[in-house]
């Protein structure tokens, strides 16, 4: 009987292990299927980066609850961690306490009906789902009640071209185009940097955090500049809301920022949107769509933001915002031209559902390419969808989340979709956003 198959999860990052947690709470049979040969390997991956949300906000209760059995101590709600500290002091251990209900090197390349592609209405809904996975052994197909999507966007970051579309050559430049933000403890990506131009594109805190490092890098490696590339005609409100966001760390992130560039360790170009990237004497020169150059740099850093990869979702029906790449009912309530994180409404599964009933995308996944995802809101996600599927339609409906009142993001929520960002984990990873806070620069106090 399809009922008694397990919930098939893909990926086992922060909302991929959430889900499996609230499953297995209501006695639920679930496989989480994780790429990776460990918890939040796409978290681990930007390690040396700090979160904006502190533990107390990054927990999902119901993991709590199950790490509880096993002597875990949570640690203190005060402290804001890594994703290396995130990882391996809670996502690994949350694994290991689910037990076989994680397996990991096994990616999932397609999910379908079995015995119907996405053409057949014949009693579709009697058939289980068959998720195809590939492991080191081969192929093989598991047979699924439900299927919760949390892979997170972190492999499908967006392009440096300013049209959505890679830029002309980009593809073509190797490793002197980076889609992530660097990590200057790393003599080898430090070398990359110091001592040379760098170009960073985008306007997130991905590239705030990035702008930071690699200022403070220029304070102490003579000959290292900075060149922060802006789609926007102005600066605007780019650098947050400082001290009135209530995401401290975020708010101190921007100011940072902003101290660089009055310190003259950024300089700022704006109104440039990225049509090639065209080679010159082993480096690299960025033109825009009008033909105008940029100087020659060493290095492009591109933090543009991500989007979903649905390629292996082919055969499922889905219904996406034909803007976002969200699910239908959820994109009006995350639209980047209206909301900021905090005044997005707590959701769950109605919101989430898609015409292929049993099949939901969770977390950052489920925002399509709408920026800044809480946790937070990653595990009502699927607090919400492990009660619908239990039958407890009354839970599922019910809202559990409450955000800070007048929100946690600053600005007006307005945003250039193709510049949002987030930090994604693989494996339904999701997160605030960075900032290290440990990078300070010499710049005047007034200025921070």
């Amino acid at each position: 009987m399809i009922a008694e198959l397990p919930v098939a999860v893909i990926g086992a990052g922060p909302v991929g292990l959430a889900a499996a947690a609230e499953l297995a709470e209501r006695d639920l049979p679930v496989l989480v299927l994780e790429k990776g040969e460990r918890a939040g390997t796409a978290v681990a991956e930007w390690g040396h980066v700090r979160l904006f949300s502190s533990w107390r906000d990054l927990v999902a209760p119901a993991a709590e609850r199950i790490l509880r059995d096993t002597g875990w101590r949570r640690p203190a709600d005060t402290a804001y961690p890594t994703g290396r500290e995130w990882a391996g002091s809670y996502l690994a251990p949350l694994a290991d306490a689910l037990g076989d209900r994680v397996r990991f090197g096994a990616e999932v390349t397609g999910v379908s009906r079995a015995g119907r592609d996405r053409v057949v209405d014949a009693e579709r809904g009697r058939h289980p789902f068959t998720v195809r996975v590939r492991t080191g052994r081969g192929e093989e197909c598991v047979r699924a009640r439900a299927v919760v999507d949390a892979s997170g966007t972190w492999s499908s970051p967006n392009p440096v071209g300013g049209d959505g579309l890679p830029a002309l050559c980009e593809g073509t430049a190797g490793e002197r185009i980076s889609y992530r933000v660097p990590d200057l403890s790393d003599p080898t990506v430090r070398d990359r940097h110091a001592g040379r131009v760098t170009a960073v594109v985008g306007r997130g805190h991905s590239a705030l955090t990035a702008l930071v490092a690699l200022a403070a890098l220029a304070e102490r490696a003579p000959g290292t500049e900075v060149v922060w590339v802006l789609r926007r005609e102005e600066v605007g409100d780019t650098f947050g809301g400082g001290a009135s966001d209530q995401l401290v760390e975020r708010g101190a992130l921007g100011l940072r920022a902003r101290a660089a560039v009055e310190a003259g360790y950024i300089r700022v170009v704006t109104g440039f949107r990225t049509a090639e990237v065209r080679p010159w004497a082993g480096r690299l020169v960025l033109v825009d769509g009008n033909g105008r150059p940029l100087e020659p740099v060493d290095a492009v850093v591109a933090l543009t933001g991500f989007r979903p990869d649905l390629s292996f979702l082919s055969e499922v029906r889905l219904g996406l915002d034909t803007t976002l790449q969200a699910p239908v009912e959820l994109a009006p309530l995350i639209d980047p031209n209206v909301h900021s994180c905090g005044t997005v409404y707590p959701h769950g599964a109605k919101e989430l559902s898609h015409p292929e009933e049993g099949f939901y995308l969770a977390g950052v996944k489920s925002y399509g390419r709408a920026p800044t995802f809480l946790a937070l809101t990653g595990y009502e996600q699927v607090r919400s969808i492990a009660a619908h599927l239990a039958g407890d339609h009354e839970a599922a409906e019910r809202v559990e989340l409450v955000l800070p009142e007048t929100g946690v993001c600053s600005g007006s929520g307005l945003s250039d979709s193709s510049e949002a960002e987030e930090a994604s984990g693989s494996g339904g990873g999701c997160c605030p956003a960075e900032g290290p806070r440990d990078v300070e620069l010499a710049v005047p106090a007034r200025a921070l």
